[in-house]
């Protein structure tokens, strides 16, 4: 559940993003009556400061002409202030050297979270985050650990490259040439937004009229637009465990309401494979299992006990196809961030099972109501356009956190190598829609996730302001860039777009 910072999309950007020296600019001149060619964007550096003489905080410490001692999450970090000369969008470069091994740590601005910076290798570094506001005046970046163990150099700022609209021209062809036409008209209606609304979304375990819906509704008069569902306890480990389910009417009700349908699926692992606690089943540590084992062959039981749970799915999957749902399909989530099993054994086996979970539900089941949305975190985890219709971020950037999480859209947007819509699948803290037109990071849609991200614990009637404030809650799903589930269109009959055929 965590966001991950890449380069920004121009061929230049990656190139500073290696060596950090603008480029010299190409001609410009058009020869043979065409157009002259554009100008690639040349960043200008804007001022640069040394981590050294800011602010240390927990444990952290200067050491040597750098900062470092970032080891407690959330405590130890370092505060440069920057000065601005004028209002605008920015790039903040940081010089950041990992300590054995990969190491992700987290950027504030002005004390609100922005993005991650990811570091790889062993020697020092050029890390960016693109596009940030900022007024005219001094501000403090910090760098704050998270999964830290690194050395800390310095802070640079660039002249930031002006935004890019064609990221929202995306096409509405779903990679199922076999797709339903209300499945067409979903991703029609998703394209036609995209850039212009961000529609809400809220994971309810209960349904249409669980208490996360209800207290949106109590506290905004809206509901969201996309009903968040698990598809977990399908798993056959969920079934003989003997859990009432009833995932699949909740979905085909909120379709027949007016609704959109997202569901995940924290897949639990078979019962042989089990060592912990059951109903925990889809994380590593509960489990000893070797997917790659199964996915060659070599385990031809598991493989057969996972075929087992894919059928379960397709079961449910095969109800809603034929009540006419389609749905927004975001199963093996969040997995190189290693807490799901899917995940753990690496990028390769896990683009394995998800090519095998694709083209066993595509073309065996022949389920052609879904809307594949791709929720890897890393783009080495990405399987390929062909098996990927929407590109997703999950992120909990904190309490009371409103920020656009602009650094994060673009980091989105560059791991596909075609232009993909980019989606907000799951958040804690809510996002100020108002920035998110500022910023351009137009998300598709986002979907907060359940229980404490809404509910106060212990007070399922109770709305709370841990992580998005009453006021923030209103003012989100009242605005007139963000769509709740009563301005959504007919979907059931809404015009396919041409390029969706």
């Amino acid at each position: 559940m965590k966001l991950r910072i890449l380069a920004l999309i121009m061929a230049l950007a990656a190139l500073l993003s290696a060596c950090g020296k603008p480029a010299d600019p190409a001609a410009t001149d058009g020869t043979n009556g065409t157009e002259p060619t554009k100008a690639p964007f040349v960043p200008e550096e804007l001022g640069s400061w040394e981590a050294e003489d800011g602010v240390m905080l927990g444990g952290a410490y200067a050491d040597g002409g750098f900062v470092t001692g970032f080891e407690n999450s959330g405590v130890d970090g370092c505060t440069v202030t920057v000065t601005v000369a004028e209002d605008g969008f920015y790039d903040l470069e940081l010089m950041i050297k990992p300590l054995g091994g990969d190491k992700t740590n987290t950027v504030l601005l002005d004390g609100a979270a922005i993005g991650d910076v990811a570091a790889t290798g062993s020697k020092f570094q050029r890390l960016y985050i693109r596009r940030v506001y900022m007024s005219a005046g001094d501000h403090e970046v910090t760098l704050m650990a998270y999964w830290g163990y690194v050395n800390f150099d310095r802070v640079t700022l660039w002249t930031s490259e002006p935004f890019d609209e064609s990221i929202f021209h995306v096409s509405a062809k779903l990679n199922n040439p076999n797709a339903t036409d209300n499945a067409r008209r979903l991703m029609s209606y998703l394209c036609d937004t995209y850039g212009k609304a961000i529609i809400s979304g809220q994971y309810c375990d209960s349904g249409m009229n669980g208490w996360e819906n209800l207290l949106i509704y109590q506290n905004s008069g809206k509901y969201p637009a996309i009903l968040g569902l698990d598809m977990g306890y399908y798993s056959q480990t969920g079934v003989d465990h003997g859990v009432e389910i009833s995932t699949t009417e909740q979905a085909i009700a909120y379709w027949e309401k007016g609704g959109i349908v997202t569901l995940c699926w924290h897949w639990l692992a078979p019962e042989k494979y089990i060592t912990g606690t059951w109903y925990s089943a889809f994380r590593p540590e509960e489990v000893r299992m070797n997917v790659g084992a199964m996915l060659s062959g070599e385990d031809e039981e598991g493989l057969a006990l996972l075929m087992k749970d894919i059928d379960n799915i397709a079961q449910q999957l095969l109800k809603m196809q034929e009540a006419g749902v389609p749905v927004l399909w975001r199963p093996l989530h969040e997995a190189s961030g290693g807490w799901f099993w899917w995940g753990k054994e690496g990028a390769e086996t896990y683009k394995q099972l998800y090519i095998l979970l694709h083209d066993t539900l595509t073309n065996e089941y022949g389920l052609n109501n879904l809307i594949w949305v791709w929720n890897g975190q890393d783009a080495d985890w990405y399987p390929g356009d062909e098996y990927v219709d929407i590109v997703g971020m999950d992120i909990y950037a904190g309490e009371h956190t409103y920020t656009s999480q602009m650094a994060a859209f673009l980091n989105t947007h560059s791991m596909a190598p075609t232009n993909k819509m980019v989606v907000l699948s799951e958040n804690g803290t809510m996002m100020d829609p108002d920035l998110n037109v500022r910023d351009r990071a137009m998300w598709g849609f986002f979907c907060t996730w359940s229980g404490e991200f809404v509910m106060k614990d212990g007070v399922r009637k109770t709305y709370s302001e841990q992580y998005t404030e009453i006021e923030m809650l209103k003012k989100v799903y009242n605005s007139e860039h963000v769509i709740t589930r009563d301005e959504l269109p007919d979907l059931h009959s809404y015009p396919i777009r041409e390029d969706a055929q």
